[in-house]
């Protein structure tokens, strides 16, 4: 596949210019003129310098890596059709759809980015983070930093030192039950050759999780109210409503509190405290 840069640049500017700041959950500030968003603000979004992003516009310099293609797909808000177009212009396949990719379709995008005031985050059906909330990250750390298995929370959950910390004591055994249930469902939905089945066999040797994972339960669901322990703050009761989002599989989870209630207003207090560093 080659290379359209012309029509690469004129498709990032067009969807850069349909963008808004409060699209993205950027403030618009003052004086502005611009009508859609500026090259600084979408390379801020991107993790990359604005010159970078510009020579993109520009039809000049090296060709992006996947990553930083991948991650202007994201921020621009494409869908999966506008992503693969994307990607081809940039002469690229198109990556994988479906439960394993990290791309977030644009309506689940902007529901999270105006829950300014709320924990949210957005997973995938192994329990990846793949974005949150800046309140989500004050509640439970930056689960977006993890590399590879450790991204699924129940990697972590047998594999990590203080993983099970976040949670109150007396649910461990039933969130060990419910994390191996859930994977036993997915790998067989999946199939061996699935990141799920490869979790799998990276867990094997866990005595803990062969004891769970030899009992072949299924169809344990999470519970509505969540018991978490902040290290900051203290226990936390929290109601968790969740979005599902049909054609990736990811899950947007918002966790709040009843107004009122103690946790309401460690909710409150979490939000000047601001984000823990895991």
């Amino acid at each position: 596949m080659t290379t359209d840069r012309a029509g690469l640049a004129q498709f990032l500017r067009r969807r850069r210019e349909l963008l808004q700041p409060e699209d993205v959950g950027l403030p618009r500030g003052e004086r502005r003129r611009t009508g859609g968003l500026r090259r600084e603000e979408v390379a801020v979004l991107c993790h990359m310098s604005t010159d970078y992003y510009t020579r993109r516009e520009q039809q000049r310099g090296t060709q992006p890596s996947e990553q930083m293609l991948a991650s202007i797909a994201q921020r621009l808000h494409l869908s999966l059709d506008e992503r693969d177009h994307l990607f081809r212009l940039d002469g690229r396949n198109a990556p994988s759809r479906g439960p394993e990719s990290a791309h977030i379709s644009p309506g689940l995008l902007r529901i999270l980015d105006r829950l300014h005031d709320t924990p949210a985050e957005i997973v995938t059906e192994l329990g990846q983070t793949l974005k949150q909330t800046p309140l989500g990250v004050a509640l439970s750390g930056n689960l977006t930093s993890f590399t590879g298995p450790e991204r699924s929370i129940g990697y972590r959950w047998f594999t990590r030192p203080g993983a099970r910390d976040f949670y109150r004591k007396e649910d461990h055994p039933f969130l060990t039950r419910m994390w191996v249930s859930h994977l036993r469902q997915v790998t067989t939905l999946r199939g061996p050759r699935s990141e799920a089945a490869h979790l799998v066999e990276l867990l094997k040797d866990n005595p803990e999780f062969q004891e769970a994972w030899n009992n072949h339960e299924v169809g344990i669901q999470p519970r509505d109210v969540k018991h978490f322990v902040h290290p900051q703050v203290g226990a936390l009761e929290l109601n968790c409503q969740t979005l599902l989002d049909r054609n990736q599989l990811h899950l947007l989870l918002v966790y709040t509190a009843s107004p009122g209630s103690e946790s309401y207003e460690k909710l409150q207090l979490l939000s000047v405290i601001g984000a823990v560093h895991t």
